[in-house]
């Protein structure tokens, strides 16, 4: 894929979803089996809410949701404004020093977070090599 697709948009979705099936096997999500909710913050162009709902099986992908409103409940919800999120995605910046200088907010288990987040950057590292147009 060489034509950049909106960050966030079906499309972005459906390449996420290939590239993280293709890119992240089982063992290489150590076959863990959680849940987690990204909330979007003013997203453009209206300053909307989105989420990124993301659902793990045994470290095998069982659901990546996109959309606005209520998420489906996760096992960790995080959340944080749009630019934030752009910024881990293009590789910027590192989820969890966001999280430490609260550019993020972690709602769930924070000791069980903080050991899957070894995972979640093996995550936005593939979700950076998506070119999008933000």
């Amino acid at each position: 894929m060489t034509e950049k697709v909106k960050y966030l948009s079906p499309e972005w979705r459906d390449e996420a979803e290939r590239r993280l099936n293709s890119e992240l096997p089982p063992e290489r999500m150590n076959f863990v089996t959680s849940s987690m909710s990204n909330i979007y913050q003013n997203c453009p162009p209206d300053g909307a809410e989105k989420f990124l709902f993301f659902k793990f099986e045994e470290g095998r992908f069982a659901q990546l949701l996109l959309g606005t409103g209520e998420s489906p409940k996760p096992e960790f919800a995080v959340s944080g404004d749009y630019q934030t999120f752009a910024s881990i995605t293009r590789g910027e910046l590192g989820a969890q020093k966001a999280l430490m200088t609260l550019k993020l907010k972690l709602k769930g288990n924070m000791v069980k977070a903080l050991r899957l987040a070894s995972l979640a950057d093996r995550l936005n590292k593939v979700l950076a090599t998506i070119p999008t147009e933000y």
